[in-house]
């Protein structure tokens, strides 16, 4: 009968599993218009303001022109992997010109997006919205693109960094 059971619970994971890995990008577009209003916190006003929505747009620089040639790379960095990767979204529905854009982060939407499973913060983490549970989680992902790999690498300090990006939805009262 354990057995049963354990065979039961660990096909429903593989199955919840199955259909986060299957979530599609649907770029900021999607996600702006819930995270505009003062109850979100103005999230998607923040990540206009900061660096994160203007990554790409760093690739396009003679500085950028600079570090690639420098690098050895083929193509400009606009469109080199090696730059995108932490520059841009390129998949499915995100435009990378956008940036580094909500998905970077908290995980393809196409699962989540609705309003119904993101009003119930469990439902949406279970459909895949990427959980963090403390500073460390956050750092952790931070630190995948701002590290000694990039050619352009200055100290990363993550709490200061973490002050300038901060986008939490308010308590409620």
């Amino acid at each position: 009968m354990k057995r049963v059971f354990a065979l039961l619970v660990a096909s429903v994971l593989l199955l919840s599993v199955g259909a986060v890995a299957q979530n599609k990008y649907v770029g900021t577009k999607v996600c702006a218009p819930c995270h505009k209003t003062e109850k979100s916190g103005n999230q998607f006003a923040v990540w206009q303001k900061s660096p994160h929505a203007s990554a790409f747009a760093t690739l396009s620089t003679p500085k950028a022109a600079e570090v690639a040639k420098a690098k050895g790379l083929k193509t400009a960095a606009a469109e080199s992997p090696e730059c995108l990767q932490c520059h841009a979204l390129k998949a499915d529905a995100a435009d990378p010109k956008d940036g580094v854009q909500c998905e970077n982060c908290h995980g393809a939407g196409s699962s989540y997006k609705a309003m119904a499973t993101m009003k119930d913060h469990a439902k949406a983490v279970a459909a895949g919205l990427t959980d963090f549970k403390d500073a460390a989680a956050k750092e952790k992902l931070c630190v995948t693109c701002h590290n000694e790999k990039s050619p352009t690498y200055k100290k990363f300090d993550f709490k200061t960094s973490w002050a300038k990006i901060a986008h939490m939805r308010p308590k409620k009262s």
